[in-house]
């Protein structure tokens, strides 16, 4: 046998042998896979359930009765089905407080939105003598807690003449420096070259963000929505320093009274949880309705126009 021939046998004999080895070592790394995967998505259902857990105690506690809430307080299922709770939810002035939750969430997400993008947009594209020592103050106030500016809060409120009514209540909140930073980094995602044709094309400043850069900047604004929404909506310590009238309660306000309250003597549990039940519903159905844009990001905008 020549030796061509030899090489070609060893050469098949080595093939013969490496073929199922590989075939083996696909086969482990695959499992190996496949368990790993496993095991990730057990941790997330372990995780999603120690989240949901709490939410389907406080569920079930609003259809129980006072006694059921305080002798079974983590069972899931009513031993005695009631809508007692929210029955006497009407008699706390609920509606009022839920009403004028609405109207200062509404008004207070609308400001944000609108005030929050006009900043962005100045401290990103507009070029003026102390921009940058305006941003850092920027950056500056969201690392100051907010506790420590309510009584600053109440002074300027008191002074303006604006305490203990709905514009002291809403005009506060309607800018944040969190707002005002999503917007800036997000408009500084998007190219120059979009703006600069428009002002070739004789926009003025304001048309240019208002026309042009603000509809391209639709995630950044339904994020900031969302987040300006849930945060008007479940504010409490403004609330409780810039209003004292039973008139302006909100529903965070009007919810802890439910606890020092003529209703809040005893555990009173199905009254309070159906309370926090209630108010759960409005910032879940915007958070629902507009989760597919929540984290949507980068110049994908931009470059659709």
């Amino acid at each position: 046998m020549s030796p061509q021939h030899k090489l070609a046998d060893a050469d098949t004999a080595a093939h013969t042998v490496e073929q199922p080895t590989t075939r083996r070592s696909g086969n482990r790394t695959r499992r190996g896979g496949a368990l790993t995967r496993a095991l990730g998505y057990t941790a997330l259902v372990v995780v999603a359930l120690l989240y949901i857990y709490p939410f389907l105690i406080q569920l079930a506690a609003s259809f129980k009765t006072d006694a059921d809430a305080t002798s079974n307080p983590l069972s899931l299922w009513p031993t005695h089905f009631t809508t007692a709770a929210f029955s006497r939810l009407a008699e706390a002035d609920y509606p009022r407080w839920f009403t004028n939750s609405v109207v200062v969430a509404l008004l207070v997400t609308a400001g944000r939105v609108f005030f929050d993008s006009l900043a962005g947009y100045a401290l990103a594209r507009l070029r003026f003598r102390g921009r940058g020592a305006l941003f850092a103050a920027v950056i500056a106030v969201m690392a100051v807690p907010g506790v420590v500016l309510l009584i600053p809060k109440f002074l300027v409120l008191n002074q303006l003449g604006m305490y203990d009514s709905y514009s002291g209540m809403i005009v506060p909140l309607l800018a944040d420096a969190a707002g005002v930073f999503i917007m800036k980094q997000f408009f500084e995602s998007i190219p120059v070259s979009v703006e600069e044709a428009a002002r070739i094309d004789g926009a003025s400043t304001f048309r240019i963000f208002w026309s042009v850069v603000l509809p391209m900047a639709k995630p950044a604004l339904i994020t900031l929505t969302i987040l300006s929404f849930q945060g008007s909506w479940n504010e409490l310590p403004h609330f409780i320093v810039s209003r004292q009238s039973p008139e302006l309660n909100t529903l965070t306000s009007g919810v802890a009274s439910l606890v020092s309250g003529q209703l809040g003597s005893g555990n009173q549990y199905p009254l309070k949880l159906a309370a926090t039940l209630l108010m759960t519903i409005p910032v879940a159905l915007v958070f629902f309705a507009f989760q597919r844009h929540f984290v949507r990001g980068g110049t994908s905008g931009a470059t659709k126009g």
